[in-house]
């Protein structure tokens, strides 16, 4: 059985041991275990969705068909997105250097940086919801929290007043935002594979913007690519936005355990067939930021355990669905845009003490 990633060491240390308790009767069920003909099912599927959009877009010119193309990539692209992120996380192969290799491949099709995921995602696992140390949680037209927008000034602060109503929308540009953080990460950073990896973004944008244009007139391309930017962003923040938004923000006055700051910052969808294959295993977010390392398709398995375990010490595990998730982020949102108390860090699906 294979070590937990760091992430996983900074959950281990509540006194009463909750954490390793809980990992070692996951472990019972040999739910850490990778899971290669999962993944090499889900890399199938994506190719052979990848292929279909190639082959229509070189077989059909009608401007209809090409948009319904640029959806469907779209789609492929977040699919796509999955694996990678699970390969970030050393879930697919137990040799980190077949995951990172898994990474840069797929990095080349979407047009992301490994070293931007994994120097932001490492850092968003260690502190969920926390306004200063979570990357995630640093947009700076939209506050996660009351400290947040008390730190706004001018039109910025005028702005977010409204931010439960611009917050979804604000979402399509997602896609883009990632591809220009990886090119800004690399130009600043000291990366380890920098050359490399700017070499693989230089790569990725030769055969896309050479297929759009080898293949569609002016117009019809740039239209292509602005549905296929605009439909990935939002679908890749249905999926995110409710993994951790609306719930809790912790107070950094009010000790709490890392075990306990996992579960009661995150948010499950509840499962569903359909909810499984769009969110690729992230509806499972709480058992997925306890254990990052585990397969995605394990995740589910590990769910019933890890609710029972919570619930039986008083752990809130906040676990709705999607449409509720949207409510619940949209009041959250709406809430700390009003005045009013600093203290509300909190939506009340998770507001209780912390045991």
């Amino acid at each position: 059985m294979r070590e937990p990633n760091p992430v996983d060491r900074r959950c281990s240390i509540h006194p009463r041991n909750d954490y390793v308790e809980l990992r070692r009767q996951l472990g019972q069920h040999g739910l850490f275990e990778p899971k290669l003909a999962f993944y090499a099912g889900q890399a199938l599927l994506a190719l052979v969705l990848l292929s279909i959009c190639v082959t229509l877009l070189v077989t059909w010119q009608e401007l209809w068909v090409r948009l319904l193309v640029s959806i469907l990539l779209a789609f492929t692209f977040i699919q796509l997105g999955f694996i990678f992120h699970d390969a970030g996380h050393r879930q697919i192969f137990a040799r980190p250097q077949l995951n990172d290799l898994a990474m840069a491949l797929v990095g080349v099709i979407i047009g992301s940086s490994p070293g931007w995921w994994l120097d932001s995602h490492n850092r968003h696992h260690a502190n969920p919801n926390d306004p200063d140390l979570d990357p995630d949680a640093e947009l700076y037209v939209v506050n996660f929290s009351h400290e947040q927008a008390r730190r706004r000034k001018g039109i910025i602060r005028r702005l977010t007043r409204f931010q439960a109503f611009y917050f979804f929308p604000l979402l399509a540009v997602e896609g883009v935002g990632a591809h220009v953080v990886s090119i800004v990460f690399l130009i600043r950073s000291n990366a380890r594979r920098r050359r490399l990896e700017m070499l693989a973004m230089v790569l990725h944008f030769v055969m896309y913007f050479g297929l759009a244009f080898s293949l569609m007139p002016f117009w019809q391309a740039i239209l292509f690519m602005l549905v296929h930017h605009l439909v990935a962003g939002l679908y890749m923040g249905s999926v995110f936005a409710p993994n951790h938004k609306g719930m809790l923000v912790p107070d950094p006055a009010v000790p709490i355990d890392p075990f306990r700051r996992q579960v009661m910052t995150s948010r499950n969808i509840a499962p569903h067939l359909l909810t499984d294959i769009w969110y690729g295993g992230l509806n499972y977010q709480i058992e997925h930021h306890l254990f990052p390392m585990m397969p995605r398709s394990n995740l589910k398995k590990a769910r019933p355990i890890v609710k029972t375990y919570c619930l039986e010490r008083g752990i809130s595990y906040h676990e709705t669905s999607m449409w509720q998730s949207f409510k619940e982020i949209s009041t959250s949102l709406h809430r700390i845009a009003k005045p009013g108390p600093v203290n509300e860090l909190s939506p009340e699906p998770v507001r209780q003490p912390v045991g």
